[in-house]
This record gives structure tokens, sequence and C-alpha cells, in this order.
């Protein structure tokens, strides 16, 4: 267990600003030594993974998702890890935005190893797709991930770019290719670009979920080994998302109250959604 995961516990008011404005808010090298280096080591040191980057390039260009390594839902996790669900400056962003009523939704780990795929613009609110009364009436609720990039990244190399503003445009309206013309600019008085992030070890992403975002390829001849990054997903009370899990029994063993009640909400089943 380490005492400060963060270096902050309070976001600063331009981050709050930055989020609503864009759809989202960077915090360069937010962790603290001591907390990056133990979350770092508490996944690499999982057999899994260990396994992973053991493997021979060959073999890894061969696997289904070629070299790359994930979980989702990540339910094994260290204590450092669970840290996440609740740190100071965590419940202080998603309070400041979202309020009393919030609930974790889900997590996941990504290992990207050279060669490993981009992914292309999207966004992750899946309620904006289906058209029964359920969804329709969770649409403009709030779905926010955050990103943590433990090695950080060079632009383009495994980097994240994200569409400032597109937060407010419905993929039912517009395509990301179409979002970025120069036509569908002067029709919305606004022309849409592209920020190329580039961020040190230990930074952290607070996304709005429905902005459009996207993932560099990671090049063959990239300098850094693996991009290593874990996302924890939280929603506005309410219906469950696509992907938010059931909750281990034994996250409820030494849960605080707090926490307890991050994860009293239905997991997502098949149906779920339906009247």
């Amino acid at each position: 267990m380490i005492d400060d995961m963060f270096r902050i516990e309070t976001p600063p008011q331009e981050a709050i600003d930055a989020f609503h404005e864009n759809g989202y808010a960077v915090f360069p090298a937010v962790f603290t030594d001591a907390g990056l280096a133990a979350l770092t080591d508490e996944i690499l040191s999982r057999q899994q993974v260990a396994e992973f980057l053991a493997k021979p390039a060959a073999e890894l260009a061969n696997l289904p998702k070629p070299n790359r390594f994930g979980e989702r839902p990540w339910s094994d996790k260290g204590p450092c890890a669970k840290q996440l669900f609740d740190a100071p400056l965590v419940t202080a962003l998603l309070q400041t935005v979202i309020g009393a009523e919030y609930h974790f939704c889900h997590s996941l780990f990504n290992v990207h190893m050279r060669g490993a795929r981009g992914l292309g613009f999207h966004q992750d609110h899946h309620h904006w797709n289906h058209e029964n009364p359920v969804n329709l009436a969770e649409r403009h609720k709030w779905y926010i991930q955050m990103l943590y990039y433990l090695n950080g990244f060079r632009r383009g190399d495994g980097s994240l770019s994200i569409i400032p503003g597109s937060h407010l445009i419905s993929p039912l309206e517009v395509t990301p290719e179409q979002l970025l013309t120069e036509e569908y600019g002067r029709r919305a008085g606004h022309r849409f670009k592209i920020d190329h992030l580039e961020l040190p070890p230990g930074s952290m992403v607070f996304l709005n979920a429905r902005v459009f975002h996207g993932v560099a390829s990671k090049p063959l001849d990239s300098p850094q080994r693996y991009r290593l990054q874990t996302n924890f997903i939280f929603k506005e009370a309410g219906p469950p998302h696509l992907h938010t899990q059931a909750i281990p029994p034994k996250w409820l063993e030494d849960a605080s109250p707090h926490r307890q009640k991050l994860f009293q909400r239905q997991p997502y089943t098949p149906g779920c959604w339906e009247l």
C-alpha cells in the first residue's frame, strides 16, 4: 500500500474548465515516484504479463491481436491498482464533474509492444447506438475514463489523439472523417482539429467517453519496447453500460463504505437494456 499515489489531491480549476470545453484534461506526471513504481511492478509481475513479455517477436506477431496483451475486465488487482478506485484526486475529479451519484463501471489494462496496431477515432458511450427507451434516457449521462500511461508515450508511438469538442457531437450525426472537414466546420461554426498528445511517464488523461479519440500504431523501430496503460471507467448512477462488470466478492472484503457505494450497481447482462 502506497500512502500517496498522486502528487495532488485536488484538480486545478483550469483542468476542469478544459475538460468541459474540450472533452478531456491532461495531468502530466501526476503519479508520485513511489506510486508509479509500485503500480508498474504490480502489473508487470503478474504471471500472464511476464509470459507475454517473454514471447519472441515472431510469436507476438502471430497472436490474435498481434503484439498486444490486455485484460477487460481487470479483476485481479493488487493493492496499488485498487487505490485508483477512490484515491483523493479520483474522488475529487468525479465529484466535481458528476456529483455524488456515480459508480465504478469497469477497468482494463493494455500492453502494446512494437508493431501493435492503432485504433481509429471512436467514442465509447455505448448507449448512443441503441434506440430503446433505456438507452435514449442514458445518452446524456456521464461516462468517464481515467487513462493512466505508466511509461508514457511519444507522439505517433502508441500515442493518444483526441478531437477536442467532439464530445458534443453525436456519432449518429457525423463520422470522424466528416467531422474534420472544412465543410462540416463551416456548418458547425467551428473547425474541428486533432490534438496529438505526448506524455511523460506517470500521466493521466481524464476523458469524457463521448469525445472522439484514437490510438496510434506502435512502430517496429520504436525506442520504447512497450506502452503500458490502464483505464478506469466510471458512470453516472443508472443502468449498466456495455462493459459494466460484475464485482468480484474479494473486492468487497476490505472495501470502505465509500468504495462499497461505488460497487452498488448491476452488471451488464444480455437483454438488460430491454424494458
